[in-house]
């Protein structure tokens, strides 16, 4: 713990021992330490022990291990006047009745590059047919150049977003040069935002059953939960692709499971919905039309260092008396997963 005069702030950070590195290397301590004392709790789990050191703290820093906060943890008169998140999602994280007193931050920013890049990824592996082509390498088939594709590319495409936040936003950035067609679905967005972005707002509907590629972008919300059920699901295309690089409640899993047995579509999925990280016997993982990935969308150590250094800027900016810019306010909650 590095310390300083008594009139600086405390911050209590929640990390793991694990996620205590990763989120806060050497450079990103140095900076913590020049504005503020600070201890570390590491345990996942409330404890009296956890409730004496909140109520030594101005400021608590939350990463992904940390216990779940209720309101009574602060106290009668809580001390603590900021919590940072190191993170996007604190919905379930944190007690709603907190926001009403504390300033919550969270670190969303970060994470939509790298997620919208593995969309982006999971896309073009997909259209261009790579795990189908690896298969048949490692199988031997040998073809020659008389054997000629058809649809394995992105120009011309219809591609649909559903979910224009951040990582919908930047994932449209990335297939503009493509040459494709953008439409987008999310009723909290406005066609001027969409049409920015040269795509055009759609409805969800309209959206799956036109577009060849699906990208999933969106919170889950109690309204967002199994967004793409069995009726819509059989909208979309024959041969179309599906990505999911936000929740895997969006998608109702019986339904998706029927529709890859057929064949009809192919499936790439960051995210699977109830069971997560995916039993090791799952039938996912059995199907050759679905491309898997462990969750790591969001999950590089670069990304973390990232996000940590977000989350120290706000509790800089609060010890330094200035105003927090990633303020996550209780109405915001309802379109958050």
């Amino acid at each position: 713990m590095e310390s300083g005069g008594p009139a600086r702030p405390h911050v209590l950070l929640l990390a793991s021992d694990v996620l205590f590195s990763h989120f806060f290397p050497e450079s990103a301590l140095a900076r913590l330490s020049e504005v503020a004392e600070w201890s570390r709790y590491a345990e996942r789990e409330d404890s009296p022990q956890l409730r004496a050191e909140i109520a030594q703290a101005d400021v608590l820093m939350t990463t992904w291990h940390s216990p779940f906060l209720r309101i009574e943890m602060l106290g009668k008169r809580p001390r603590v006047r900021l919590i940072a998140h190191c993170g996007g999602e604190v919905k379930s994280r944190i007690e709603e009745a907190i926001f009403d007193q504390i300033t919550v931050t969270n670190a969303a920013e970060p994470m939509a590059a790298p997620v919208a890049e593995m969309a982006f990824a999971m896309m073009l592996a997909l259209v261009r047919r790579l795990p189908d082509y690896a298969t048949e390498m490692r199988a031997g088939v040998v073809k020659t150049n008389e054997y000629v594709s058809c649809g394995e590319t992105v120009r011309g495409r219809k591609l649909g977003v559903i979910g224009f936040g951040r990582i919908g936003r930047a994932f449209a950035r990335l297939i503009e040069p493509l040459g494709a067609e953008l439409f987008v679905n999310d009723p909290c967005c406005s066609a001027e935002t969409v049409g920015a972005h040269k795509g055009k707002l759609l409805g969800l509907d309209g959206v799956v059953s036109s577009c060849s590629v699906i990208v999933l972008a969106a919170g889950l919300t109690p309204e967002t939960r199994n967004l793409l059920d069995k009726r819509r699901l059989a909208l979309m295309p024959d041969g179309a692709y599906l990505v999911n690089v936000a929740r895997g409640g969006l998608i109702e899993m019986d339904a998706l499971l029927s529709e890859l047995r057929s064949g009809r579509i192919k499936a790439a999925l960051d995210v699977t919905d109830p069971l997560e990280p995916l039993p090791p016997d799952h039938e996912l993982r059995r199907l050759p039309n679905a491309l898997l990935t462990p969750h790591i969308a969001g999950g590089g150590i670069e990304l973390r260092r990232a996000i940590g250094a977000v989350a120290i800027e706000e509790v800089v900016r609060f010890c330094k008396g200035e105003a927090q810019e990633n303020v996550v306010t209780r109405w915001m909650l309802a379109t958050m997963t």
